[in-house]
């Protein structure tokens, strides 16, 4: 199996779940979408109106404004992984509970693991959350850098509240405009990993 079949039967597991209520109310699960070896991974908290509707991610306002920033530093959506912390809409709108983000943590988990990104970039305290203590505070430690498990994780404020906050809107293009350099910075040390992990070469006699 490649790692594409493992994806894509990962995201068909994940619309057919009903493990917790909100697999009753959604109108479609919101698996994720992006290239399988991606080595940029966006995650936020949980599908909204327009992506409970068409079954993608970030597909309205903060979708336009995520692509906006994409493309200030020289990317598009198609050469990232966007995928949520909670994969179906909690009913209004409202906050993802900890029940729903602790029964869709496997998902994630799993996600991060086939997709093996260099940098995984957290939209929103809830996704922030999943690799911070719970001490940090998203205004507080917004763009500041973690190494963990050979690769970077980047907190970042959600793109909904920097729509509702221009203080918020500069910050964020801030911490977006860092992303070129720690990306080339952890292709050289993926690249070094590898390389210390291949196997060596057999001489030969002749």
């Amino acid at each position: 199996m490649t790692s594409q079949d493992a994806l894509d039967q990962l995201a068909a597991a994940i619309r057919a779940c009903r493990k917790c209520p909100l697999g009753r109310l959604r109108t479609h699960a919101v698996p994720g979408e992006g290239p399988v070896h991606a080595e940029i991974m966006f995650i936020g908290e949980a599908p909204g109106y327009y992506e409970d509707r068409q079954g993608r991610p970030f597909v309205g306002a903060s979708g336009k404004l995520l692509e906006k920033l994409l493309a200030d530093i020289g990317f598009t959506r198609e050469d990232v992984y966007i995928t949520n912390v909670v994969k179906c809409r909690p009913p209004a709108n409202r906050d993802p509970l900890p029940s729903e983000i602790e029964t869709c943590a496997p998902w994630l988990h799993r996600q991060i693991a086939l997709i093996d990104p260099l940098l995984i970039i957290t939209l929103g305290r809830f996704s922030m959350a999943q690799f911070f203590p719970p001490s940090a505070r998203i205004t507080r430690v917004h763009g500041q850098p973690l190494m963990q498990e050979d690769r970077i994780i980047i907190p970042m404020f959600h793109p909904a509240a920097a729509l509702r906050n221009p203080n918020w809107m500069q910050a964020m293009e801030a911490d977006f405009a860092q992303i070129p350099a720690l990306l080339a910075a952890m292709r050289v040390k993926r690249a070094a990993r590898d390389q210390d992990a291949s196997p060596p070469q057999q001489l030969s006699l002749f």
